[in-house]
């Protein structure tokens, strides 16, 4: 693969802090960097900075190094896949359960870690700016919660992490220590808790589309307390955000009526969803730049699709352009979605394909035959300006969603009761499946099959201690594996300690 820029925390306090902007937030252009020092003087120059701090979502399906594609290789619907045992040491690693710190790689910590150093720099320079009230108190809002976002997926992967309310500098940038994730969390929740406050109920699509608003900020708190094991706060929350079930919201969230809706690269910003990461190529992304946050495109599309894809004239099978194979889906995933409605749309048979002699590939690292069929592109997503093909593809992805939320609020309702079961059922009707009885292991089935491909999987096994049944026979070990190590660079010449049971 390609060359990914690499930050460690200490080099952030260094850095020029990029800022991507353009006419709104999905039509994204980069327009160079500039010096921090010499910034935060208007309110334009503000805006340009939340920008650069919403950037860095795009790392749940941009650069190699991507959570989606990451999180998968760990669970237990997917290997890493990909060209070979060495085609990305780090997701292999995190596959197969042999990962360490010199292979762990350091873009999850420093590219989160970034977007939190943009996420302080802008709240402590934006009160000496002379703008609107009421416009500066809603970046003050979104530049929070982004940064509850970061830290919450540093402290789900991490656990063990610095807890960094102001911008690092030369001074004190080696004298950072670990906090309890305790700690974080009421981070975590301190800044949610203000931005929805503050944060709008609607937004303008035309012009804001991909910003934060209330719902999400709702929506993220009510996970937030979910991993904390707060139910009762969780269900509280989560309700806010649902509604009842099966109805259009207060915020005019509603499932969509078709499940294979939500993987048209077009369908952006549907009703099904409250938050997600922006896509386009409209920033012409090329392979110097690839990973290095100002590439735009969704590369998780590139990097699921079968390797070498060819289909005879007049097949029926889907015409698709050739991907890497990663992600390939294991039998038991496969299994337990073959006879349901979401298969066609979360899995691309190339094993049946191949056999009826409709499409042909080449076969990747732990080949299955089976591929994630949510993220693979569509020829109408090839991109027809500059950059590379495979690097600019512009399908969003869900950080998350309202099949997601309901599941959520079932579960922290302790998987029972009727509201629970009318959760339960909504997201199965959708898909046109009937009524089963509401339960923990029920709701753990249709999360499973529900949100198939799309990252939560592993998150789901540890949070619910499932993880050493579902994933030792790949490696996993209770007491180590729930967690990654931190990278070896972090490391060197800091006061930050590695996570135990790592080398």
């Amino acid at each position: 693969m390609k060359h990914i820029r690499k930050y460690s925390l200490p080099a952030i306090a260094f850095s020029l802090l990029l800022a991507s902007c353009g006419k709104d937030f999905v039509t994204v252009e980069p327009r160079g960097q500039f010096l921090s020092e010499n910034y935060y003087s208007t309110a334009g120059q503000a805006y340009d900075a939340l920008v650069g701090v919403y950037d860095v979502l795009r790392k749940n399906a941009g650069g190699f190094e991507n959570m989606i594609t990451m999180m998968n290789a760990g669970s237990d619907d997917h290997f890493a896949g990909g060209g070979g045992a060495s085609d990305g040491a780090g997701i292999q690693g995190f596959s197969n359960y042999t990962l360490n710190s010199n292979i762990m790689p350091g873009s999850f910590w420093n590219d989160h870690y970034q977007g939190i150093y943009r996420a302080n720099m802008l709240l402590s320079r934006i009160g000496a700016i002379s703008m609107d009230a009421a416009t500066k108190a809603r970046y003050e809002a979104e530049a929070k919660a982004l940064r509850a976002i970061y830290y919450f997926n540093l402290v789900r992967m991490f656990k063990n992490i610095p807890l960094l309310l102001e911008p690092l500098t030369t001074g004190n940038m080696y004298d950072v220590e670990q906090t309890s994730p305790e700690a974080i969390y009421a981070q975590i929740e301190k800044d949610l808790t203000e931005a929805i406050a503050v944060l709008p109920t609607t937004i303008t699509l035309e012009t804001e589309a991909g910003r934060l608003t209330k719902v999400a900020g709702q929506a993220m708190l009510g996970k937030v307390y979910l991993y904390e094991k707060k139910n009762a706060e969780a269900a509280a929350i989560l309700a806010e955000v649902n509604g009842t079930p099966g109805q259009t919201t207060a915020a005019g969230k509603r499932l969509l009526t078709n499940f294979s809706d939500l993987w048209v690269f077009t369908n952006k910003f549907n009703s099904e969803s409250i938050l997600e990461a922006t896509h386009t190529n409209k920033a012409n992304s090329d392979w110097g730049f690839w990973g290095s946050g100002a590439d735009e495109g969704n590369t998780v599309n590139q990097m699921v699709g079968p390797r070498s894809y060819s289909r005879p004239a007049g097949s029926p099978a889907p015409d698709i352009p050739s991907g890497w194979s990663f992600n390939v889906i294991t039998q038991e995933l496969y299994d337990l979605l073959k006879s349901d409605p979401r298969f066609a749309s979360t899995v691309l048979d190339m094993k049946a394909l191949k056999a009826a002699g409709q499409a042909d590939y080449i076969e990747g690292y732990q080949n299955t035959g089976y591929f994630l069929n949510k993220f693979i592109p569509r020829r109408s997503d090839i991109t027809s300006g500059g950059g590379s093909v495979e690097l600019n593809y512009q399908q969003n992805d869900y950080i998350i969603r309202l099949a997601d939320t309901y599941l959520m609020e079932a579960e922290a309702l302790g998987g029972t009761g009727a509201r629970a079961q009318a959760l339960l059922n909504a997201v199965r009707a959708r898909v046109g499946l009937g009524s089963v009885p509401v339960s923990l292991s029920a709701i753990k089935t249709e999360r499973r099959l529900e949100l198939a491909g799309e990252g939560h999987r592993f998150f789901d096994l540890v949070r619910w201690g499932d993880a050493p049944a579902a994933l030792g026979s790949r490696g996993f070990t209770a007491g180590k594996s729930e967690i990654f190590p931190i990278p070896f660079r972090e490391l060197q010449g800091t006061k930050l300690v590695q996570n135990p049971n790592y080398q």
